[in-house]
């Protein structure tokens, strides 16, 4: 199925934004597709323009025309066959951006970390953008190089859950593969509870061995209607999720993930898996939502 509906990017004029808008446009290159760039803030009702001329500053829209301005510029210069258009919003980000998402093909923002020097953390509007979007989200994190196109590793990683039959998740990350030419990924993690663990010598392993045979049926499931032409490596490691895709991430060029949409569930819908990569990932982030 294909959609003309626009990748949406969320500017704010900082570098890791401007590294969002990096990423967005390879995509919108690779995808054929419209990037929309929108500017959200409620500054301008709270202090007023009046209060910005008496400080001497430009007032916030005038700083906004120049923040969306600055990234039309630069994705135009990035990708001249992307048509670009953009937008300025006087309302809170995340609210904007998660409206946004109803028409989009993707949303798009960079890391806003707690530091000037290191983006370990999210701010508020990736995690809630990543946990209400109607869209696939995608979270910039990594080098300052990131790229959509040409890819760096050659390889897209997709995280198999607890309910990987008919996911979403995998679906997107086999369409990435196959538009980058890159290599799938799929990783399941498991672990063995100490409870089922036994001293016994005839039986020592057995659990283990049965969490990993899981492991390995729950990847064929999640795998079996990827298309034929995407390169596809299965991989089982025991450990915690959250450790195991963070390492995975360190040598992708994407890491996706599923999350759970529950119909008028109005709290943010991220699993402690997802919220532990989108903090530590070295690799850009999709999150993609999956209906329950």
């Amino acid at each position: 199925m294909t959609t003309d509906l626009p990748i949406v990017v969320g500017v704010d004029g900082s570098e890791p934004g401007l590294r969002a808008v990096d990423w967005a446009a390879d995509e919108a290159a690779v995808r054929g597709l419209p990037l929309r760039l929108v500017y959200a803030s409620l500054w301008e009702r709270y202090e007023g323009a009046y209060l910005a001329e008496d400080l001497g500053k430009p007032s916030e829209q005038v700083m906004a025309e120049d923040v969306v301005a600055s990234a039309a510029r630069r994705a135009t210069s990035r990708r001249p066959e992307v048509k670009v258009s953009t937008d300025i919003r006087a309302e809170e980000p995340e609210y904007a951006l998660v409206r946004e998402s109803r028409r989009a093909s993707l949303l798009v923002t960079g890391t806003r970390g707690r530091s000037g020097i290191t983006e370990a953390l999210l701010g508020s509007v990736s995690l809630t953008m990543a946990g209400h979007a109607h869209c696939p989200v995608v979270v910039v994190r990594g080098s300052h190089d990131n790229q959509a196109l040409p890819a760096t590793h050659g390889r897209v990683v997709v995280g198999v859950g607890e309910q990987p039959v008919a996911s979403a998740a995998v679906r997107f990350a086999a369409d990435e593969a196959r538009r980058r030419g890159a290599e799938l990924e799929a990783v399941r993690a498991w672990r063995c509870p100490g409870h089922e663990t036994t001293d016994h010598p005839l039986l020592a392993g057995a659990p283990a061995r049965l969490h990993a045979q899981q492991a390995v049926e729950a990847l064929e499931k999640a795998l079996q209607d990827v298309p034929a032409g995407v390169a596809v490596r299965r991989r089982t490691v025991e450990g915690h999720a959250r450790t195991v895709l963070v390492d995975a991430s360190r040598d992708a060029d994407l890491l996706v993930l599923g999350a759970r949409r529950r119909q008028r569930h109005f709290g943010l819908q991220l699993g402690r898996v997802a919220h532990g990569v989108l903090h530590h990932s070295a690799c850009p982030v999709v999150i993609v939502p999956e209906r329950v």
